[in-house]
């Protein structure tokens, strides 16, 4: 009995929905409608007066659907398609209408705050692996703008039968490219659709293009969101150098969509025309052309721009004026207090030992404090597994996580087992109300919460282990000695 809204962010990809939509629904009584600047203000004034009253089951919409004048009777569940594309506002708007609502984003390139927040156990994320029944990788290669390259190119594809994406982002020169497309290819039947069109002429466009009465579609980027055209499988991108790496595996998953090979020309300025880091993503995008590279390209982008902020609308930025370790117990206790649960204690304790390594680089050092790349293979589950560590609070999750990990990875690599026993050293001093453990040379510098220095007991005035894990242990007795009556 509740009611959908799904959110687009062009309205060629709001029509496509609607379209699939209306032809899976049919032998339902679902009322499926769509509001986007296909239709008149008449058209939407009518919609928005039968969703406020219930008699409108599905809506799908451009950032129409997040403005003042739309109201929903009852709203159980909000579709973000294409989720990368919308700012942090347009998506706390629709929650706003309605307090508690279900919401689920689609998006091949999560952006990085979206990503954390999956990662950190805020949001749930599903990974969807296996590519569709017959789906080849697009064919990913980097030229200069040679016309008979994009003669070849095109040529190549109308004689199969195809049609070919040639995508130029200036408005303004359009209508130049056109020609000179007509020059290169004089029998291929070329259309142009950009989105300052008016909304029938680019409807009317977009429905001869996909009726196949046109060859080249001549565009700006809004085919990026979704398009979904079987018979499109080489795409011209001129200018690839002024797009970002998110936007040009968009861009490239516009081709492909069927069993058909398919191709993808990145198109660059004469060498020194562009900038190097233009040139290392170009890079990028090509080395990640497998199927399903998206999310190996979105934790590159989280790697490169940061995690962003999960208490404002930044979409990236980085959390080290607060620390990852307090940062994660932060947000726990957040996502703890929200789920009704009792709130754990938190341990902010910082600790630097300069007999240890945390590079992953030293797994096979005695010395080294991580979990090993050999250990857990996959990216994503060995941060979930470093969140985990830096947000434990008791001795006895420790130990729960430790026979976890043995459980479903085998036995503890020494650089799993100090990283643990790290975490024990930082909840004993959590205890202590210490707010550092400092050991510099084999001597133990303890600092409490007022800044005060506590010097351990006569009996530990230096470390006398030599191997780490043996000083790990040293420390953790003078902690537990201290605590003792």
């Amino acid at each position: 009995g509740k009611q959908v809204a799904m959110l687009v962010p062009t309205t060629i990809l709001a029509l496509q929905h609607y379209q699939s939509f209306q032809e899976r629904m049919a032998a339902f009584p679902v009322k499926i409608e769509m509001l986007s600047r296909f239709r008149s203000p008449s058209e939407q004034r009518d919609l928005l007066e039968r969703l406020a009253l219930g008699q409108v089951d599905v809506v799908i919409g451009t950032h129409r659907l997040v403005s003042k004048d739309v109201h929903f009777l009852d709203l159980g569940l909000v579709i973000i398609d294409e989720e990368q594309r919308f700012g942090v506002r347009h998506k706390e708007r629709l929650k706003e209408m309605k307090g508690l609502v279900d919401v689920l984003t689609l998006s091949a390139t999560p952006i990085p705050r979206t990503l954390y927040l999956s990662l950190t156990g805020a949001r749930d994320v599903s990974s969807i692996q296996t590519a569709p029944r017959e789906r080849l990788p697009v064919k990913t290669d980097v030229h200069e703008f040679e016309d008979d390259l994009i003669r070849k190119a095109i040529l190549q594809e109308l004689n199969r039968g195809g049609q070919v994406f040639f995508l130029h982002n200036r408005v303004q020169t359009l209508e130049l490219v056109r020609r000179r497309l007509l020059a290169c290819v004089p029998e291929a039947r070329i259309s142009v659709a950009h989105g300052q069109m008016p909304e029938r002429q680019l409807e009317n466009v977009m429905r001869i293009f996909s009726n196949g009465d046109s060859d080249v579609l001549l565009c700006t980027t809004i085919i990026e969101s979704g398009v979904d055209m079987p018979n499109v499988n080489t795409m011209i991108i001129d200018r690839a150098d002024r797009f970002g790496l998110a936007e040009l595996y968009q861009l490239r998953g516009r081709v492909g969509r069927y069993k058909h090979q398919a191709y993808c020309l990145l198109l660059l300025p004469s060498k020194g025309g562009s900038k190097a880091i233009a040139r290392e993503r170009i890079r990028v995008i090509r080395k990640y052309s497998a199927l399903g590279s998206g999310f190996k390209i979105a934790l590159r982008d989280l790697e490169i721009r940061g995690a962003g902020n999960l208490l404002g609308p930044q979409q990236s930025g980085h959390i080290a004026s607060v620390g990852f370790e307090l940062y994660c117990q932060l947000l726990e206790q957040s996502i703890r207090r929200l789920k009704k649960l009792p709130p754990e204690r938190i341990v902010d304790v910082k600790l630097r030992f300069d007999f240890l390594k945390l590079s992953p680089e030293q797994v096979d050092d005695d010395a080294a404090c991580c979990l090993p790349v050999t250990y857990i293979e996959d990216e994503a589950l060995r941060v979930e597994i470093y969140r985990r560590i830096a947000s434990l609070s008791t001795n006895e999750k420790v130990e729960a996580l430790k026979d976890e990990l043995i459980d479903r990875f085998g036995r503890l690599p020494i650089a799993t087992e100090n990283a643990l026993q790290v975490a024990r050293i930082r909840i004993a001093a959590s205890t202590l109300e210490l707010r550092e453990v400092d050991v510099q040379h084999g001597k133990v510098l303890l600092r409490k919460r007022n800044g005060d220095v506590l010097q351990p007991n006569h009996r530990y005035p230096r470390l006398t282990a030599t191997s780490p894990a043996g000083k790990l242990e040293e420390i953790r007795e003078i902690l537990k000695h201290l605590d003792s009556p």
